[in-house]
């Protein structure tokens, strides 16, 4: 390493850093209902103030995406990809403090979004900046996309990708992996089955034609399809899975219901695609027969996003996962994500090579109560990230 590459990384401090997660963490992004607004301000406040290049752009009213961007050279650039949405904190009850208030106790930043994943945008945006003050310049553009809307629909991202192909080597996604590289993700897809029958009085059922009777054969076969599709297991992120999360239906107990509502979570392999989900989902459901029973049904997806799986033999993979090693983390194997992200969209659409690598646990801090993140580790994703633009990008000249 250079001189100035081990400047690069002397820049990157947790004195530095943590006053911008911090920061990002106390701005308010829930989602539903959309709030991302506020956390978009603030990091195209700390990006400016950092020198780095932004610019923000509604993709729906209120709710814009961010691209920040650190420029180089005329070759193949380098996208790490965020999100500026958290998933709602609940009941404040649940929590030691307030949810919103970024502080830190015994070497953690808590606080929603910490882990998932305004502590990996903090990291990125001081990796950007500590390379820009280095002045080497990288042989091509390097790109934070921080979008909205990752936790529901994905409006950020499908605007994104619905723009043309950029030249790229590759994406980080830099979400909460504990520093792990990931090389495949399984996407999701929410499915809602409606079921219609007839209403009658409680006290004459059979004048009725009772809805959520009809619902409950259709939880029970979706409990079959998900233990059938345990013998179908990807080596790194598992088999498929079907969750059942939300059924409404009904208006009183006296009263025969006529129509029940199944809001449902399917995780899809990498590369399944979500069209051969919905073809053997209605191939099922017209074997329950439903009809015999008068009953009807409806079934559509609002949301689905892809998988995705990136070779770990991919050069991409090997200078990304070395420059994390190098930064702190030490050796780790490649690993596979059972959850999912945007980052399948890019793989997707774009067909460069992805992965997910940030600080920060899915698992064990993600969507919960006093979520939070080590600051060592906020660090060590910041010099991982900055290693990884200068193992890539190796600058060719000095501003």
């Amino acid at each position: 390493m250079t001189p100035d590459e081990g400047a690069v990384l002397d820049a990157i401090t947790a004195q530095r850093l943590l006053p911008m997660a911090t920061a990002l963490v106390r701005a308010p992004g829930a989602n539903p209902p959309g709030e991302e607004a506020a956390t978009a301000a603030v990091l195209t406040s700390l990006a400016a103030e950092l020198g780095l290049q932004v610019a923000e752009h509604d993709v729906a009213p209120g709710r814009p995406n961010v691209r920040v961007t650190l420029p180089g050279g005329d070759g193949p650039g380098l996208l790490f990809l965020g999100h500026t949405d958290v998933v709602p904190p609940g009941d404040p009850k649940d929590w030691t403090g307030d949810p919103y208030a970024g502080s830190v106790v015994e070497g953690r930043l808590g606080g929603r979004g910490s882990a998932d994943m305004k502590g990996g945008l903090a990291a990125v945006l001081l990796a950007l900046a500590a390379v820009r003050e280095s002045r080497l310049v990288p042989s091509g553009p390097v790109h934070l996309d921080a979008l909205c809307d990752e936790e529901q629909n994905g409006l950020g991202i499908r605007a994104l990708v619905a723009g043309p192909r950029p030249d790229l080597l590759g994406c980080v996604a830099a979400e909460p992996t504990d520093l792990t590289t990931v090389v495949a993700a399984r996407g999701a897809s929410y499915l809602h089955v409606e079921v219609r029958g007839v209403a009658a009085h409680a006290g004459r059922p059979e004048d009725g034609r009772n809805a959520i009777g009809g619902a409950a054969r259709v939880v029970a076969d979706l409990e079959r399809w998900h233990e059938e599709l345990r013998v179908d297991a990807h080596p790194l992120v598992g088999p498929a899975t079907l969750n059942v999360g939300v059924i409404s239906g009904g208006t009183s107990g006296s009263a025969v219901p006529d129509l029940c509502r199944l809001e449902v979570d399917r995780r899809l392999l990498p590369g399944e695609p979500v069209d051969g989900v919905l073809d053997a989902l209605r191939h099922r459901l017209d074997r329950l027969d439903l009809d015999e029973r008068g009953l009807t049904w409806t079934l559509s997806s609002p949301m689905d996003m892809p998988g995705f799986e990136t070779s770990p033999h991919d050069p991409f993979v090997t200078a990304v996962d070395g420059a994390m090693s190098a930064a702190g983390r030490g050796p780790a194997p490649l690993a596979g994500w059972t959850a999912a992200c945007d980052g399948g969209f890019v793989a997707d659409a774009w067909g460069i090579p992805v992965v997910v690598q940030g600080p920060g646990s899915v698992a064990e801090q993600a969507h919960r109560p006093d979520e939070s993140v080590a600051v060592d580790e906020l660090v060590t994703a910041a010099r991982g990230y900055a290693r990884t633009v200068l193992e890539l990008l190796r600058p060719g000249a000095t501003a």
